[in-house]
């Protein structure tokens, strides 16, 4: 009987629907708006409650697409929506209203339509943490585990502050990273599209010019003839090689651990870029480790959840090492010491935290200056790069044009 009652709660929360509606108020004012509900007479009732007269009231369509229309959700919308959810709950807004009042700001359908599930979810009786649990990508497992940490501890919306504010600077350093890589990617792409334009369309003009003069070209013109017949033959076999290999490797990095593994290893031991990931990684571990500590998840049980927040499977699996080190007795800095992989400086002050009983206290602090260091390395990485761009281009474009105008000299002695 109980499972029949259960399954009826289900069902009836599944049948919630959003209706639009036009009414009047009491003074004849006409509004409008959207109201979520079991049936149109329920909504039509709930407006009247209101004081409003509805005078049209319907179904509201759905996209093409279902819950698949809008933008995809990204980190940064649930960091927002983590801060007004804590902001509404610190004022003594009911979690399912709350939530309620989010959804229906949402100009994302795709946002609006997952916040609204887990409204749906909590008032059917499903704990927060399982209503969460249906949405992994937008909530991982670290979230998850810092909600029910404060569920549990009657500091929601503390936590969710927290959470707030750790996406916030976690997606602030990638943003950072990812400023200082692309700038110079584009600029190499485009010099690479121009120097393609100047082999397929202008070299060959040269080439005609230089075949009616009778002259012997230079060995470097020849070299740049011979690649703009190349490209201009095999244009297409190079353009699907070059898709297909980037295809190929992003289907394989996804796939192969150890190919993601070897590749992250590498990415650390780059020159300054090397030296900007690790710091981030560093950063991200620490600061994912204060605020699970913090929230009182247990020690272990916190080091499962900042494994995957570190960026990097180098940094994951040395991450497993220490939970695995600590689960079996050793302190936090000894089990650190032993993946030779943390500074010096992180080890010895997590040591002092956890002398101290701080430990959240020191692994914030360190967060705050590794983050500083990451912002310092990549302003010094954009102001490195810029010239480093200028001297490639100047290379692939400058090349060629010496290349066409080498035989003006040799045009001019058979002229004379």
């Amino acid at each position: 009987m109980a499972i029949t009652k259960s399954a009826a709660r289900v069902n009836a929360t599944d049948k919630m629907e959003t209706f639009v509606w036009k009414g009047t108020d009491k003074r004849g004012v006409v509004m409008k708006g959207e109201q979520t509900g079991k049936s149109l007479n329920l909504v039509k009732a709930e407006l009247r409650k209101q004081g409003i007269n509805p005078t049209d009231v319907k179904v509201k369509r759905k996209s093409m697409f279902g819950n698949k229309g809008g933008k995809p959700i990204k980190p940064l919308d649930i960091a927002i929506f983590s801060r007004m959810w804590a902001t509404m709950m610190k004022s003594g807004v009911p979690i399912v209203q709350a939530l309620e009042i989010i959804g229906s700001g949402q100009k994302n359908p795709r946002m609006a339509a997952m916040v609204n599930q887990v409204r749906d979810d909590i008032s059917g009786g499903n704990s927060l943490y399982d209503s969460l649990s249906k949405h992994p990508v937008q909530f991982n497992e670290l979230y998850r585990n810092l909600v029910r940490a404060g569920e549990s501890a009657g500091v929601l919306e503390t936590v969710l502050e927290t959470i707030a504010s750790y996406q916030e600077n976690i997606e602030a350093i990638k943003g950072k990273i990812k400023k200082a890589l692309f700038y110079p990617a584009m600029i190499i792409v485009v010099a690479i599209l121009v120097s393609a334009v100047l082999l397929i369309f202008v070299v060959p003009q040269f080439e005609e010019v230089f075949k009616g003069f009778g002259a012997e070209l230079p060995a470097f013109t020849k070299l740049i003839v011979a690649a703009s017949k190349f490209l201009v033959a095999w244009w297409w076999l190079m353009l699907l090689v070059a898709v297909g290999a980037i295809v190929g490797f992003i289907f394989a990095y996804k796939r192969s651990v150890p190919l993601q593994h070897a590749i992250d290893r590498i990415s650390l031991r780059i020159p300054i870029i090397g030296k900007i990931l690790n710091d981030s990684a560093v950063a991200r571990f620490a600061r994912t480790l204060a605020v699970t500590f913090a929230a009182g998840v247990p020690l272990v049980e916190a080091l499962d959840s900042v494994a995957g927040a570190t960026g990097n499977s180098v940094y994951t699996q040395a991450v497993l090492r220490i939970r695995d080190d600590v689960a079996v007795g050793y302190n936090v800095n000894t089990a650190m010491k032993q993946t030779n992989l943390f500074p010096h400086m992180v080890v010895q002050m997590t040591a002092i935290g956890e002398e101290a009983g701080a430990l959240d206290t020191m692994l914030f602090k360190v967060a705050e200056f590794y983050e500083q260091e990451v912002n310092n390395a990549v302003d010094a990485l954009a102001s490195l790069i810029e010239p480093f761009v200028m001297v490639i281009i100047g290379v692939l474009v400058g090349s060629m044009v010496i290349g066409m105008y080498l035989p003006i000299f040799k045009l001019a002695s058979v002229v004379g």
